[in-house]
C-alpha cells in the first residue's frame, strides 16, 4: 500500500526523500502559521528560528504538496528521514488530501503530515503568534545549521507562487522582512 506524506513548509521545495509522484493541492480546515520554533535548522537554541506549522482553522485550506511513495524500503527511508528532520514538530496528523477548489473527494485519506501543537508541555518549540513585525524581526536575526531563517521564508514564498497559490500570511510576513532589510541596507530595490 503506498504512502502518503503532505508538505506544506520546506517539504515543498525539498522533499529529501525518494518519492514516485508529487502531487499539488491542499488540505481542509488548517491554516499555516509561522508559530514554530526551529533550533536545529534555522535558529539556534540561544535565538530560535520560525517554521511553520498548522493549526486547527474550520473552513479555511491548506495549500501544498502530497507525495506518493510506494515501495517498502523507500517509505522506511523516508520515514527515517522526516522523524530526524521534522523532530521538533510533535504530532503526526492523517489528513485528506483534494486537488479541486470546487470538489467534496479528496483525491486520497489519511496522508500524513507532521504538525508543531499549541501544547508547550509536549512542544518546548512552539512560539506560538506575535505581531508580524515581531515575527518578521526574529526571521530576519535567526540563523542556523541550514541557513539563514528569511532563506526558508523566501523559499517557501517563492515554492508557493510556483504552485499557484498566494498565502495572505507568508506573503504579508516576506514583505515585512523585505521591508527590514531594506532599512537595514540589507536590501535593494532592483
Amino acid at each position: 500500500m503506498a504512502m502518503w506524506v503532505f508538505g506544506y513548509g520546506s517539504i515543498i521545495w525539498k522533499a529529501g526523500f525518494h518519492y514516485d509522484e508529487r502531487v499539488v493541492g491542499f488540505i481542509k480546515d488548517y491554516r499555516r502559521v509561522f508559530y514554530q520554533g526551529s533550533t536545529d535548522h534555522r535558529g539556534t537554541m540561544e535565538f530560535p528560528g520560525r517554521t511553520v506549522t498548522l493549526e486547527p482553522a474550520k473552513g479555511e485550506v491548506c495549500w501544498g504538496a502530497a507525495y506518493k511513495i510506494i515501495h517498502k524500503q523507500d517509505q522506511l527511508n523516508a520515514l527515517e528521514h522526516l522523524e530526524v528532520r521534522e523532530k521538533q514538530y510533535d504530532q503526526k496528523a492523517y489528513v485528506d488530501f483534494f486537488t479541486d477548489p470546487t470538489g467534496s473527494e479528496p483525491l486520497v485519506s489519511d496522508v500524513m503530515v507532521y504538525i508543531g501543537s499549541a501544547d508547550k508541555k509536549v512542544n518546548q518549540n512552539y512560539l506560538g503568534p506575535a505581531s508580524l513585525e515581531e515575527i518578521a524581526l526574529q526571521i530576519v536575526k535567526a540563523k542556523g545549521p541550514s541557513g539563514p531563517n528569511r532563506e526558508y521564508l523566501f523559499k517557501l514564498e517563492n515554492s508557493l507562487s510556483q504552485i499557484g497559490c498566494e498565502d495572505k500570511h507568508i506573503t504579508d510576513l516576506a514583505n515585512e522582512v523585505r521591508r527590514i532589510l531594506l532599512l537595514q541596507g540589507e536590501l535593494s530595490i532592483q
